[in-house]
């Protein structure tokens, strides 16, 4: 692929907002430490955080507890999405998000907004959780189904597995945040500073 990377502006919210829930509900690792799955308020508050976050808005959503427990039960998944997609599984990324596809039932719809008409993915239910997981799924589905499949990655930082999008123009990023990829290169500086001992 030649060129900046444009994902459409709606699939790339939703796509942000994908790995910003994965990436916030998920445990694991970040940055070298371990990361546990919020719970409670913490829970609504990741939701929240990260919707705004893909919005790109100051103002976090109204989220209920049931919105995030469901949207963390969609982050889990959308996690082995990620996962798979980064290690070239494509055939299980695309399992995955074709059940969520489903349950969700994702469908194209055209809202009128102030800025005209725009693209959005509504569920079946008219929930924030459902809404988000259907838009996150069908992001999901765009990417996997065209070339930007390989776009979809997981930090290469040990201890780190927290996931990105890469919108860079060669599609050769690697790391989560800046903050890994600096730890990377100073771990790679001192190992070259002690051979040379």
């Amino acid at each position: 692929m030649t060129g900046q990377l444009k994902f459409d502006s709606h699939i790339l919210v939703v796509l942000t907002a994908a790995a910003q829930l994965v990436n916030r509900l998920t445990p694991g690792h970040c940055g070298g430490a371990e990361v546990a799955a919020p719970r409670g308020a913490a829970q609504v508050n990741a939701v929240a955080t990260a919707l705004a976050d893909a919005l790109g808005e100051e103002r976090p959503p109204d989220v209920t507890a049931s919105d995030a427990r469901g949207l963390a039960d969609v982050a889990a998944r959308m996690r082995v999405v990620f996962e798979a997609a980064s290690s070239g599984a494509t055939d299980l990324a695309a399992t995955t998000v074709n059940a969520l596809l489903l349950e969700t039932r994702a469908r194209p719809q055209l809202d009128r907004t102030d800025l005209g008409w725009n693209l959005h993915f509504h569920g079946a239910k008219d929930t924030l959780a459902t809404g988000w997981a259907a838009g996150c799924a069908a992001g999901l589905a765009v990417a996997l189904g065209s070339d930007l499949a390989g776009r979809l990655g997981v930090c290469a930082a040990a201890a780190c597995d927290r996931v990105f999008v890469d919108t860079s123009r060669n599609g050769t990023r690697r790391f989560c945040s800046p903050q890994c990829q600096s730890r990377v290169k100073a771990a790679a500086h001192r190992a070259r500073q002690a051979d040379r001992v």
